[in-house]
């Protein structure tokens, strides 16, 4: 059974997301990663050597970073049809916004939230205002980030999206505004947020 470890009110959410759309068994480890100790923290250490969550255990399998556990999980259990197959023509552009979360979005998003003034770093991920700019052309008018369906690209975006819209950086677009209510309006999301709000209250 997959073991994933979590913590409240983190970007694990995202992970926790994708184990709700896969529907497969699973269990969740709560780990308090403000906390100086954690029962969980040495188990957490053999999947995530720098103590970050999310990550997770798949009998041999020890990993970290929700982009890539996300295709891993994808194309492991195929059944839940969240990833284009490897020879797919889609996957070129399944595999780009997987990455575009990480690579692009999160450092200009950090960027804006932080108010930390535009440095030659950025030319890395370029500026806010194009990162969106490329996210509204890349969803256009079509409800997922592939034309295929849904997909755990939208995990990654999708939860990227709803914490821009939740402190308010997301702009008065309406593409991707209704795309978060898609989103969040999911079985497998809302029983996340679910395990999420229990969680937080306990």
């Amino acid at each position: 059974m997959i073991k994933l470890f979590w913590c409240p009110q983190t970007r694990a959410a995202r992970a926790l997301w994708m184990m709700e759309e896969l529907g497969v068994e699973y269990e969740l480890v709560k780990t308090d990663i403000r906390a100086e100790e954690d029962p969980n923290r040495a188990e957490l250490l053999t999947a995530s050597p720098m103590g970050k969550v999310p990550a997770l255990i798949d009998g041999d399998v020890f990993m970290s970073e929700t982009a890539a556990m996300c295709i891993y999980l994808a194309d492991r259990y195929t059944d839940a049809g969240l990833a284009p197959k490897v020879d797919a023509a889609e996957r070129g552009q399944y595999l780009y916004w997987m990455f575009y979360v990480p690579g692009v979005v999160e450092p200009a998003m950090t960027e804006k939230f932080s108010g930390a003034e535009a440095n030659k770093f950025r030319n890395g991920w370029g500026d806010f205002t194009s990162m969106i700019e490329t996210l509204e052309k890349g969803l256009g008018d079509k409800e997922w980030m592939l034309a295929s369906g849904f997909s755990a690209a939208d995990v990654m975006l999708g939860s990227t999206c709803s914490f821009m819209k939740q402190f308010g950086m997301l702009p008065d677009s309406e593409a991707l505004n209704a795309y978060v209510e898609r989103c969040s309006a999911r079985v497998a999301r809302r029983r996340a947020d679910e395990i999420e709000a229990d969680h937080t209250q306990t």
